[in-house]
């Protein structure tokens, strides 16, 4: 995943993109949110969401508000269950001898909402298309390690071979034992043929695959909402438990707080802050706040004086020992927030809290000064240390605690550096003009520990924007990515994190929790997927 999705929208940094291992409530109430009472299998669930940044096309809805609908709409090989473990969609099985070339049987029970039959080519020819450089599609990348990609000219995918309707191989450049994880992304999603007759019209009224469809040719209002109605030709594992799903673009998080309280509201997976204090009284049994798939940190780019050599490595651990971690995520974010202990995520399988040097990150004041002192030796620091941030996405309180926290503990100044928007931010960070640190992120594109470290540290990466570059680490995520299994490939990324601790090359700070709330008196079951986005398709709506 491309860092814009980590760059997170006010609403996300608020709880929109969190995500949650089930929908238990923190103070121990059911999720369920009660006696269920009489449901309605026909009734619509409302709930919040954003204006698709792009046309409804799988592999250009790499943001959460497009992502949200995406996957209400088509069906992949694989879905996602709550924790995150992937289930077989429309693939029947998926195989390898080599983690190298995949043959994949597909189930024959799916169609699209026009009547057209899902098939191996279905697949193949969305992914060409979505890889083509031409195209310019924001999920292009994922098809890099597929034989025949390229990433600045158009070029077939040479990997990809129908052997029938039912039937397709993926040839890979390299080994990687986490390919099965990654199909449940949007951006390997199957189009029909009716796609490639007028893509923008598509986009605007897609056709799909998945448990839910849109509600006629004027279901998406833009900048104000989207209507869909359950697909009644699904037989995926995604069947619908109501009738569909009305999705409010909401501009502010505090007027969709106000609308589940006043009942108008069903799901809200987006507190505002302005509620962090009072939700789980507003809401004691239908609350939600839990670790989520969302890693955040800061950085100091290598290219900058200071933060090169072991000079920048000591003064890089020095920072991450002067930031009080527990006290900001307790008085800033009201417990919505957990202390990093790594560099990935908690809800994602083989995730490992106990990793060798990981007490870095734990705030030791006499050691941080005892460090940066150090650092002083071999050049000294007279600078005002920046922590530059995107204004529009809600940072400015925290990024101040954690300034303030390095100032008081170090004894030099530090400051953030508001940057107007995200965009201008991200085009900061890739044309290597920072002049000082920034904040940074990461949220899961699917359930794998290399997802957060291959796309943001290794070298060459797209988001690694720290312009680290270790051939140690590059190494172990090779042979992580190319073990035998998935369980064997994590024995090597925990020995690249253990020397992330050593580099530092980001500074973990926090995970980010799911804080969603739901009105009991309208809807039951309610659980929050890995993917930050509620199980909609197992929501009931109560009879009134």
């Amino acid at each position: 995943m491309i860092k814009k999705r980590a760059g997170l929208s006010a609403l996300a940094v608020l709880g929109a993109t969190a995500l949650a291992l089930t929908a238990c409530s923190s103070n121990g109430s059911s999720s369920n949110g009660g006696d269920s009472g009489s449901t309605n299998a026909s009734g619509i669930v409302t709930t919040n969401g954003s204006e698709p940044q792009n046309p409804l096309i799988p592999s250009n809805s790499t943001e959460t508000g497009g992502g949200k609908i995406v996957s209400s709409i088509f069906e992949g090989l694989v879905s996602y269950d709550a924790k995150g473990k992937p289930v077989n969609e429309v693939a029947k099985s998926i195989t390898t001898d080599d983690s190298k070339t995949y043959d994949i049987k597909l189930n024959t029970n799916y169609t699209f909402t026009n009547g057209e039959k899902v098939t191996a080519e279905s697949f193949t020819k969305a992914w060409n298309w979505a890889a083509q450089f031409s195209n310019a599609q924001g999920a292009s990348y994922f098809f890099e390690n597929i034989q025949g990609y390229d990433a600045e000219k158009d070029s077939e995918l040479t990997g990809l071979k129908v052997k029938s309707d039912d039937e397709f191989t993926v040839t890979l450049n390299s080994a990687q034992s986490d390919f099965p994880l990654s199909l449940g992304y949007s951006a390997f999603m199957p189009l029909p043929s009716e796609f490639y007759k007028d893509t923008k019209a598509f986009g605007e009224n897609p056709i799909g695959n998945g448990p839910y469809k849109l509600d006629g040719d004027k279901a998406w209002t833009h900048n104000q909402s989207i209507k869909l109605v359950t697909n009644k030709d699904y037989e995926g594992k995604r069947k619908p438990k109501n009738g569909g799903l009305t999705i409010t673009f909401y501009t502010t998080p505090d007027t969709a707080y106000a609308d589940v309280q006043g009942g108008n509201l069903d799901v809200l997976d987006a507190i505002p802050d302005s509620a962090f204090q009072t939700y789980k009284s507003d809401f004691p049994d239908s609350n939600v706040n839990q670790a989520a798939a969302i890693f955040q940190a800061i950085y100091l780019p290598y290219y900058l004086d200071h933060w090169k050599g072991e000079e920048g490595k000591l003064r890089r651990e020095a920072i991450s020992m002067a930031i009080n971690r527990k006290q900001i995520t307790e008085k800033i974010f009201d417990g919505t927030r957990t202390p990093a202990k790594d560099f990935t995520s908690p809800v994602i399988s083989g995730w490992n809290g106990d990793l060798k040097g990981s007490d870095v990150l734990d705030y030791n004041k006499s050691k941080a000064k005892e460090l940066w002192a150090e650092a002083d030796k071999i050049s000294p620091y007279n600078e005002t240390l920046t922590i530059s941030y995107n204004a529009d996405g809600g940072h400015e309180a925290w990024v101040t605690a954690v300034t303030n926290s390095i100032s008081s503990t170090l004894g030099i100044k530090a400051q953030g550096n508001a940057i107007p928007t995200f965009q201008e931010a991200l085009d900061t960070q890739k044309n290597d003009k920072l002049t000082g640190g920034s904040r940074t992120g990461w949220q899961a594109d699917y359930p794998s520990l290399y997802n957060f470290l291959g796309p943001t540290m290794g070298k060459g990466s797209s988001s690694n924007y720290s312009r680290y570059d270790s051939t140690e680490y590059n190494d172990l995520l090779a042979k992580g990515r190319s073990a035998s299994s998935v369980e064997e490939g994590n024995k090597y990324f925990d020995q690249a994190q253990e020397l992330l601790f050593q580099d530092l090359p980001e500074i973990p700070l926090w995970y980010a929790n799911v804080t969603g709330v739901w009105s009991n008196d309208n809807v039951t079951n309610v659980k929050f997927g890995w993917d930050s986005v509620p199980l909609y398709y197992d929501i009931e709506v109560k009879k009134k």
